[in-house]
């Protein structure tokens, strides 16, 4: 008679919770197998592994997953039209660098990041969830400025692009701060800084034309 495996003695969310952790902290190719068993306890061997989870890269897959529906959606009010485009760009950007520097996991934005800790080339193709997320958010905050632009409230001749990569760089440089413990107060602040450029724009928004209202008639000058 067949003997049954043993039973698993972890539990599997908080195995991906803690192995996301460890990606985030060190990068796809830099977590080993032996540092993902020790980190998702239960003395787990590496059969137990694979039949948990497949491969490593599907690990990461599924961590990649799991943080892009958490804490990568801190800038998902770039998308909400309900929001002013410079308010909605100021609170992806503020919520973002929250995020980037609370305790309980790893400092930094696991995205961001994850250019640094790029996998080989053999491996390139795990980190595509994560510049699909870059792409994303960077095509917000376009999308917001292309916003303001339409209601007047940057200048047409404001190149979205360029602006977009002001708020993209600002973004993507946190996360070096943030491992640098830089605090959080800092950057906030220097937010607050970088968010004049926008207003600095706005404020060369031309202003109505007066003589572009409809007239009154009754102001006019009657003819005899």
């Amino acid at each position: 008679m067949a003997q049954m495996g043993r039973p698993r003695t972890f539990d599997r969310e908080q195995a991906v919770e803690q192995a996301m952790h460890l990606f985030w902290q060190h990068g796809y190719d830099a977590t080993s197998l032996a540092q993902l068993k020790a980190g998702l306890g239960g003395g787990i061997s590496a059969p137990s592994f694979y039949a948990a989870f497949g491969s490593k890269e599907a690990l990461f897959d599924e961590c990649v997953q799991r943080y892009l529906t958490t804490y990568a959606q801190v800038t998902e009010c770039l998308w909400d039209e309900s929001l002013q485009p410079r308010q909605a760009v100021e609170t992806a950007l503020r919520q973002s660098v929250r995020m980037q520097c609370e305790d309980g996991h790893p400092k930094g934005c696991m995205v961001a990041l994850g250019v640094m800790s790029a996998p080989s080339p053999e491996n390139a193709r795990v980190a595509d969830g994560l510049t699909q997320s870059r792409l994303r958010t960077r095509a917000g905050i376009v999308a917001c400025v292309e916003r303001a632009v339409r209601m007047g409230q940057l200048p047409g001749t404001i190149n979205p692009a360029v602006m977009a990569a002001v708020f993209d760089s600002f973004l993507q440089g946190v996360s070096i701060l943030a491992r640098d413990n830089v605090p959080h107060a800092t950057l906030d602040a220097a937010l607050s800084q970088l968010l004049l450029t926008w207003d600095v724009a706005a404020s060369t928004v031309p202003p109505v034309r007066s003589d572009t209202a409809p007239k009154n008639p009754c102001l006019s000058t009657p003819t005899t």
